[in-house]
């Protein structure tokens, strides 16, 4: 197994790598945030993984949706990125759910950490409320056009921050989807190994008029 994960390894030790396969994590929505993420950590050695999705995929969503292909339209979204993953490390354990969120909380399925990689506002104002119940922490994460948006939710409330409202998805640059994907990775890999991360703060990045990408940072007050 270490020579699998021999980089990570010369980063941080074996007792940390060995610590990872102790940790369980949830990704909520398995579309473009989802599997950018389910590629950055489905290999990281964190040893169980569930994967959250009612949807299907279509033809639209391939272009920013990494895991998919051309002939994957009308499969579970989850099932793919399961798929995937078990094909790349057999040193995780991968449980897809296909259901919405509201059916995997009905499991009662204790994880140390809940990534949102949903699209819509209410979803995050219930893995909000659901998080605190539970006192587990969560990150969350946002894309539209060329913007993008992340936090790691400790004691600071989502629905306070936030005003939660249906809103129709504007358009999206497919490489913003990446970047905000990894961004959440690092800062879950970082915490399940134990290394220090900066809670509820939220990263708002853009590329301004000028073309040049700009990092603001807000504190969020907490409850």
């Amino acid at each position: 197994m270490m020579q699998y994960f021999h980089r990570q390894v010369q980063l941080w030790g074996q007792e940390t790598q060995r610590s990872l396969q102790e940790k369980k994590i949830v990704i909520i929505g398995c579309g473009g945030l989802g599997s950018s993420l389910a590629f950055a950590l489905g290999a990281s050695g964190i040893g169980e993984i569930h994967l959250v999705d009612f949807d299907e995929v279509s033809v639209h969503n391939i272009h920013r949706q990494i895991a998919f292909k051309m002939g994957d339209e009308g499969k579970n979204k989850a099932f793919i990125n399961a798929q995937i993953m078990r094909q790349r490390c057999p040193y995780v354990k991968v449980v897809e759910h296909e259901s919405d969120f509201n059916g995997f909380k009905e499991k009662n399925i204790k994880v140390d950490l809940i990534i949102d990689a949903t699209d819509n506002l209410p979803t995050r104002g219930e893995i909000n409320t659901y998080a605190k119940s539970v006192q587990t922490p969560w990150i969350y994460g946002s894309v539209e056009a060329f913007n993008g948006q992340i936090c790691f939710f400790e004691e600071a409330s989502f629905n306070d921050v936030f005003k939660i409202t249906q809103k129709t998805p504007a358009g999206i640059a497919a490489p913003i989807v990446m970047h905000i994907a990894s961004l959440q990775a690092n800062l879950a890999l970082r915490y399940l190994a134990g290394l220090s991360v900066k809670k509820d703060f939220l990263y708002y990045l853009f590329f301004n008029q000028e073309g040049e990408l700009i990092t603001q940072k807000f504190a969020l007050p907490k409850g």
